[in-house]
């Protein structure tokens, strides 16, 4: 097996406006298709679907994943995307299968910047939030997949970990990155070296879980948590939350970090910040009210 990544501009950005309607997110008929995705007003599902698998993640499903997530990034009327797993699991990794199978060696993009990583959009640097609902198990690169999003949506009997560790195969699409910026440095650890299962109060005490759900009600409550986040100001949530990412992942210093949260909330004072502050005058949003 080849896996091959283009040294073209596929990372990020890479599917011009133009082509949008030729990718189409898909439609609700999931029958032989890896990827399916549904527009729900400015909300965006976008599943694997590859249940007999557990919705393991072959190349031609990291293709479609990439592709659903650009065109989601480019699209104006979209606020706010749910990744999920269809069949009661939301990815248990790479498809080990595939990767077994395969005859020839294998080949990855190493510089970051110009392709996807093995499990599709694990590169992406989206400028609008993700939210994943982890339903079963979200392990090796599905985990990967789920630090991916802004929020993680865990029903009670899901599983975490890396257990692509008993394997020797290599957490490489932001996994050694992202976790311990999410939860810590020795609880990453914990879980990086010792390849151990994670529930879900487990996950929800670390951090590495926002909202713990009943069984069978992660997609729902994604979806709401997602259209209540789309109906806030999108200016100023983008703003923000993008600001905290840099704050926690690119800035050198607090000076750094407080100027680059000034240079872009400014501007939202004038885009937005007066329109709201003129609605709080009038009642709206007073004692807390977010109705």
């Amino acid at each position: 097996m080849v896996l091959t990544f283009a040294r073209t501009s596929v990372y990020r950005n890479s599917l011009p406006i133009k082509h949008l309607a030729a990718v189409k997110f898909f439609c609700s008929t999931t029958q032989g298709q890896s990827v399916v995705s549904e527009r729900r007003g400015p909300v965006l599902s976008v599943a694997i679907n590859r249940p007999e698998v557990r919705n393991a993640v072959n190349q031609e499903t990291a293709r479609h994943l990439l592709r659903e997530l650009e065109a989601f990034e480019r699209e104006p009327a979209l606020s706010v995307a749910v990744l999920h797993g269809i069949g009661g699991h939301f990815c248990a990794g790479y498809d080990l299968k595939e990767l077994a199978n395969g005859t020839a060696s294998l080949k990855l993009e190493q510089d970051v910047t110009k392709g996807p990583g093995p499990m599709g959009p694990s590169r992406l640097q989206l400028s609008k939030p993700l939210i994943a609902a982890v339903s079963g198990f979200a392990v090796a690169g599905g985990l990967e997949l789920a630090l991916l999003a802004d929020l993680r949506v865990v029903e009670e009997s899901a599983v975490m970990g890396v257990f692509c560790r008993r394997f020797g195969v290599p957490l490489i699409d932001g996994g050694t990155v992202r976790l311990p910026r999410l939860i810590g440095l020795s609880r990453a650890l914990d879980l990086i070296l010792t390849g151990r299962p994670v529930g879900a109060q487990e996950a929800l005490a670390y951090g590495l879980a926002n909202r713990v759900v009943p069984d069978g009600q992660g997609l729902q409550a994604a979806l709401q948590l997602a259209k209540q986040i789309s109906s806030f100001p999108q200016e100023c949530t983008r703003a923000d939350r993008s600001s905290a990412i840099y704050s926690c992942y690119d800035a050198a210093s607090v000076t750094q970090a407080m100027q680059y949260e000034i240079d872009h909330g400014a501007p939202v004072i004038l885009s937005e910040a007066v329109a709201g502050a003129t609605q709080f005058t009038t009642g709206t949003g007073r004692g807390g009210n977010f109705s």
